[in-house]
C-alpha cells in the first residue's frame, strides 16, 4: 500500500549462537520498501518493548545510584556539530528516529570502528525512564554550541554566540519535555510516549569538557535563559577536561562569576594522583558552586585496564568525596559500559559480550559507597587530622557517615599499604545511653593487585560480609593490606 505499516513476529530459535545475525530475504517478486528493521529480546528490563538488555540495566540498578548522567560526555559535542547528540531526534516513535554517526567512529587510530553508529533507539525518553526506575536523579548533558574542541580548532566549526538561540531553546524544550504539563508541546510528546506524569528533572548540564573563553561566553546566555524560565533547575557547568592546570584554573572563577550551581570536574589519572588527592576538597571554597565529580577512574600507569589496585585507589579517593559531601554533591564513575569487542579505552565499570556481563571491582567500590552513603557526614580524625593518606597515616584513607533512617554508623577505610594496619574506631561523640550493636564488616580485597573479575570468572573478587563485635564505644581490629572495608554498627 501507500502507507507505512508495522509488522512484528516473534522468532523462537532452537539454539544459541553468540554472534548470530538477522537476515531478511524477500521471496516474492515486486518492490518492497523496508525500513527500521529491529530485533529485540521479548524479555527486556521491566518488560519494555524495544527495551534494555536485562542483565545490563539490572547491574546498573543494583548500584542504587543517586544520579544518572546521560547521554555521556564527548558524544554530546559530536565529531562536528552535524553529528552532535540532538535529543529531539531521540524521542517520539522509535522508527522515526534517524541514524547518527558515533563520536568515536574513527577518533583513535589504534581502534577504528568504520561502522560505529547510534540508532537513537536508546534516546532521552528511555534515559529518563531508566533514571526513574532506578530511583536516580536524571542529569542530561546538552551541547552548548561547541563541537569537540580537540578536533575543531577553526572558530567556524562552532556556533557563534549571537546564533545560539536554537540551542538555548533546545535546553528550555528539554525541561518542558521532562517536567511540562501534558498540554504543553513537549510535555505532550512525553505523554504520547506513555508517561503523562513528569520526570521530576532537577539538573541540567550545559557543555561537556569545553575550555577557553569560548565556553563561558556561550554558557552565559544559557544560564540567563534557564534562570528566567526555570529558576528551580540547577545548572551544571564544567571545569574543562583536566583536574588541574591552566584551563581548570581559568574556568573555576568563571563558573563562580556566572553562578553555576555545580561544576563538573573530570579526572582520568594514574595511581600517584589518586594517592595524593585524599584531601582534595577539604579546603574548597564553600561559598561558590558545588562540585560534581562527573567522570573519573584510576588509569594505572602502563596499566590502563581494569585491575583491583585501580579500584582500591578509587575507593581511597572517594573517602574525600564523602567527607566533603557539603561541597561535592554528586559523583559519577565513567565509562559505565564496554563491549569486549567495541571499546576505545579502559577501565570501564561493566563489561559485556553478546550473552554475558561482568561487574568489575570498580563496580563494587561504587556499589559499596552508594548503598552505604548514609544521611549525615560524621567527623573522623586520626591525631586530630582527616585520614587522607597523608604522611604518617600509613596509607590509610577513611570517612564516616550516619544513616538516620536505619540508625547506623558507617565507617569506610581503605588500606592502600602493603602491610597490616591496626585500627581502633573510637566513637567519642555518642551519648551515655547510646549502645552500639549488630556490627558488620564488608571487605573488598585481593592479594593479586593486577587481577579483576572477568566474563569467565565474574565473581573472582566480590565484597564479603562478616559479623564483628564491639566493646562499648570502641572497636579494634587489624585491616589486611590493600583492602577496602566498610564497618557498620547499629545505634540504639
Amino acid at each position: 500500500s501507500k502507507d507505512w505499516k508495522k509488522y512484528q513476529i516473534i522468532l523462537k530459535p532452537g539454539s544459541t549462537h553468540p554472534k548470530s545475525v538477522l537476515r531478511i530475504f524477500l521471496t516474492s517478486k515486486g518492490t518492497v520498501d523496508l525500513e527500521h528493521v529491529s530485533l529485540f529480546p521479548v524479555d527486556t528490563w521491566k518488560g519494555h518493548e524495544n527495551g534494555l538488555r536485562k542483565d545490563l540495566a539490572q547491574a546498573l540498578a543494583d548500584i542504587h545510584p543517586g544520579v544518572f548522567r546521560f547521554p555521556g560526555g564527548c558524544i554530546v559535542e559530536g565529531t562536528d556539530l552535524e553529528t552532535r547528540y540532538d535529543w529531539k531526534k531521540s524521542v517520539g516513535p522509535v522508527e522515526n528516529r534517524p541514524l547518527n554517526e558515533n563520536r568515536w567512529q574513527y577518533t583513535f587510530t589504534h581502534r577504528f570502528f568504520p561502522d560505529y553508529y547510534q540508532s537513537y533507539g536508546l534516546g532521552f525518553y528511555e534515559y529518563f525512564l531508566l533514571s526513574e526506575e532506578m530511583g536516580a536523579a536524571p542529569l542530561p548533558i546538552l551541547n552548548c554550541g561547541l563541537s569537540c574542541q580537540y578536533q575543531n580548532n577553526d572558530p567556524k566549526a562552532h556556533v557563534a554566540v549571537c546564533d545560539l538561540d536554537n540551542y538555548i531553546q533546545d535546553a528550555l524544550d528539554l525541561i518542558e519535555f521532562a517536567n511540562g504539563d501534558v498540554n504543553t508541546k513537549w510535555g505532550k510528546v512525553r505523554a504520547d510516549m506513555g508517561h503523562p506524569a513528569p520526570f521530576n528533572l532537577k539538573f541540567v548540564g550545559i557543555g561537556n569538557e569545553q575550555w577557553g573563553k569560548e565556553y563561558p561566553e556561550r554558557l552565559e546566555p544559557f544560564i540567563k535563559a534557564i534562570r528566567k524560565a526555570h529558576p528551580e533547575i540547577k545548572i551544571v557547568g564544567s571545569s574543562g577536561p583536566n583536574s588541574e592546570g591552566k584551563e581548570f584554573d581559568y574556568l573555576w572563577p568563571e563558573m563562580k562569576r556566572l553562578k553555576a550551581d555545580l561544576v563538573d570536574e573530570h579526572f582520568y589519572r594514574p595511581e600517584s594522583w589518586f594517592l595524593a588527592q585524599g584531601a582534595r576538597y577539604d579546603n574548597y571554597d564553600r561559598k561558590g558552586p558545588k562540585v560534581f565529580a562527573g567522570e573519573y577512574a584510576c588509569h594505572g600507569k602502563g596499566k590502563k585496564w581494569n585491575h583491583y589496585h585501580a579500584a582500591l585507589l578509587e575507593a581511597a579517593f572517594m573517602t574525600g568525596l564523602e567527607r566533603n559531601a557539603d561541597i561535592v554533591h554528586m559523583a559519577t564513575y565513567a565509562p559505565l559500559f564496554a563491549h569486549v569487542e567495541g571499546w576505545q579505552w579502559r577501565p570501564d565499570m561493566i563489561w559485556f559480550d553478546n550473552l554475558n556481563s561482568v561487574r568489575t571491582t570498580s563496580y563494587y567500590v561504587q556499589q559499596l559507597y552508594a548503598q552505604n552513603k548514609g544521611t549525615n557526614v560524621l567527623p573522623l580524625t586520626m591525631n586530630k587530622k582527616n585520614v587522607t593518606g597523608a604522611e604518617g597515616q600509613n596509607g590509610l584513607f577513611a570517612s564516616a557517615v550516619f544513616d538516620k533512617d536505619k540508625n547506623e554508623l558507617i565507617v569506610k577505610v581503605a588500606n592502600t599499604s602493603a602491610t597490616i594496619q591496626p585500627i581502633t574506631l573510637n566513637f567519642e561523640g555518642l551519648k551515655k545511653q547510646d549502645v552500639l550493636s549488630n556490627g558488620r564488616c564488608i571487605k573488598l580485597r585481593s592479594l593479586d593487585l593486577d587481577k579483576d573479575n572477568t566474563l569467565e570468572q565474574p565473581f573472582a573478587i566480590v565484597p564479603q560480609e562478616t559479623p564483628v563485635s564491639i566493646e562499648g564505644n570502641v572497636f579494634t581490629t587489624e585491616l589486611e593490606p590493600t583492602t577496602f572495608a566498610v564497618y557498620k554498627f547499629t545505634k540504639k
